[in-house]
């Protein structure tokens, strides 16, 4: 069940405050870049992340971006690609520099330690890897929409990065490759089918 009776918009403060593994977290820019992900992927969104909240630390960010604006909190370092990030700088970051509006999506399911266990597998296997370039990135989603097999896992982007997540973790079903997933898939439009008792509740504007 949702953690709270859903909204249309909520305050960061709140939206921070509610946050928990497996949240979902989505993206809309205006740049030519984004909007050049959005029309190859014919997706709303162009970007999207993963809630990492465990025990007593702050709500952290898990996705992949160009960028190295935030210092990686699993490495201490600025690195680009496959990022983990404190959640409410991430958000910060992404709409004051980026100039992305936000939302999430509530995880409906129970989290139990084997999943974070496994969840912390994929971090550490995975923090670091680079971002594929634009043509690589149109090349994997490709690969994967059509010949439906996994890609090299050298370089991931943001969509194939929860995917890959969700699915070490058993909450996405593995019939699909990692990288037949883009932004928009996580975008309640799409219905994206999970495995129950998991679900995703509906977007969230996020108010800054």
């Amino acid at each position: 069940m949702p953690r709270r009776p859903p909204e249309s918009a909520v305050d960061l403060d709140e939206a921070i405050e509610i946050a928990a593994t497996g949240d979902i977290w989505l993206f809309r820019g205006r740049t030519l870049a984004d909007q050049a992900i959005r029309t190859i992927t014919n997706a709303p969104v162009n970007h999207v992340g993963m809630v990492v909240a465990l025990d007593d630390l702050p709500p952290l960010l898990w996705h992949a971006e160009l960028g190295r604006s935030l210092p990686d909190v699993w490495t201490g370092r600025r690195q680009r690609g496959v990022q983990l990030h404190l959640l409410r700088d991430a958000v910060v970051t992404w709409h004051d520099r980026y100039g992305q509006r936000a939302w999430f999506r509530q995880l409906e399911g129970e989290i139990t330690r084997e999943h974070e266990n496994r969840l912390l597998e994929v971090i550490d296997r995975f923090d670091g890897k680079p971002f594929p370039t634009t043509a690589g990135l149109v090349a994997q989603w490709l690969v994967g929409r059509v010949r439906r097999r996994a890609s090299s896992r050298e370089a991931l982007y943001c969509a194939e990065l929860v995917a890959t997540t969700y699915q070490h973790m058993g909450i996405l079903p593995r019939r699909r490759p990692a990288s037949w997933y883009d932004p928009g898939k996580f975008w309640s439009g799409d219905r994206i089918e999970m495995v129950p008792p998991f679900a995703l509740g509906g977007e969230v504007a996020v108010r800054r």
